[in-house]
């Protein structure tokens, strides 16, 4: 079966001649074919006023033929990637013209391969790396795109421009900066043959996809520094929730040293609840291989609260106070306590009734 693709329908053809214009049509106007394969392509003309016609090419061509308005030019396997196969027509009057075909050879990729040229395992936001799509032995390389994909979503396209119609290898270079939101995603190149505006539908060819592993500093989910209110009969919960490549570790600084958190940073939990609940200041520190955060709370208490513990404290405040006063009433000069209504003399008790 021919592999060549039929460009359009039959148009009209401005040929090279001599004299007046060469009433041609060509079906099809082009040809795509793969190197190899086979093609075949009728010349028509559209005078009746001809002595013959045939084809010329490199590749084999048609004798003239007399006594015709059409002839084909049949490759069984084409074998070089330069061909223009023309087509002439004799007029009776002696007048020649003659009209060139355009031809396109192509071949797919051998293998389309990613390879860094930078230090790779794993990347680190912000620094940037030199990423190559690799493209083997394809042709012509002017109708070569390679497209750049990170997960299903195409971020960079380039094209080619050299003129070589034979295979070459071609390569896509990308400057790539790591940011965080590509760890874990799936980086790859996709090499295609594009032969505008309709040309054949030729299957693209895909890297493996490659995951990128990005290193980055821990990151607070909440705002760095937060004010807490302790509420009545609800539990204190501090959060202080980060990201970060490696997953950071906690440690946590509070008012009452003797709750201490665990030495081993790896069991400290992101979200801390004290036993006791004291206002005060609080921090959280997170850190990895790439970076140290500490965010601060600030834990008040509710209104409410303040109101409840005011009133407590008064209440201990005139206690105290009581107590002071009833010294003077209660308590001897040789510092024991006597409920004793009788008088004092001498430093001697004085009885109260008769002996």
């Amino acid at each position: 079966m021919m592999s060549f693709f039929l460009l359009g329908g039959f148009i009209a053809c401005a040929g090279k001649h001599v004299g007046a214009s060469c009433p041609v049509v060509m079906s099809p106007p082009a040809v795509v074919v793969a190197f190899g394969n086979s093609f075949s392509v009728n010349c028509t003309s559209l005078s009746n006023q001809i002595d013959g016609m045939g084809w010329e090419s490199s590749a084999g061509g048609t004798k003239l033929t007399t006594n015709v308005t059409s002839v084909p030019l049949n490759i069984a396997s084409i074998q070089q990637w330069s061909l223009e196969p023309t087509c002439y027509i004799n007029f009776i009057s002696g007048r020649q013209c003659l009209t060139n075909l355009p031809v396109t050879v192509y071949k797919t990729p051998d293998i389309v391969t990613v390879s860094q040229l930078s230090p790779t395992d794993p990347m680190v936001e912000g620094r940037m790396y030199i990423l190559k799509c690799n493209v083997a032995n394809v042709a012509p390389a002017r109708s070569l795109s390679v497209q750049w994909y990170k997960g299903n979503e195409m971020f960079h396209t380039e094209t080619f421009t050299e003129t070589s119609l034979s295979p070459l290898n071609m390569t896509s270079t990308l400057n790539l900066t790591a940011h965080r939101d590509d760890n874990g995603t799936q980086i790859w190149c996709k090499a295609n043959l594009n032969f505008f505006p309709a040309g054949p539908n030729i299957s693209s060819m895909s890297t493996k996809r490659e995951e990128m592993t990005v290193l980055y500093p821990p990151t607070f989910f909440k705002p760095a520094n937060e004010t807490v209110e302790i509420k009545a009969k609800s539990k204190l919960l501090l959060n202080c929730t980060a990201t970060g490549n490696p997953a950071p570790v906690y440690s946590w600084d509070h008012p009452r040293p003797s709750e201490q958190t665990n030495e081993d940073k790896n069991e400290n939990p992101p979200i801390f609840s004290p036993s006791y609940h004291l206002p005060g200041n609080y921090s959280c520190t997170v850190s990895n291989s790439q970076g140290t955060k500490t965010k601060y709370f600030n834990v008040i208490q509710e209104p409410g609260n303040r109101t409840t513990f005011a009133a407590i404290v008064a209440v201990f405040v005139c206690l105290g106070i009581l107590l002071f006063i009833a010294g003077f009433f209660f308590v001897t000069p040789n510092g024991s306590f006597s409920l004793n209504t009788g008088s004092y003399m001498g430093g001697q008790p004085v009885p109260s009734g008769p002996v």
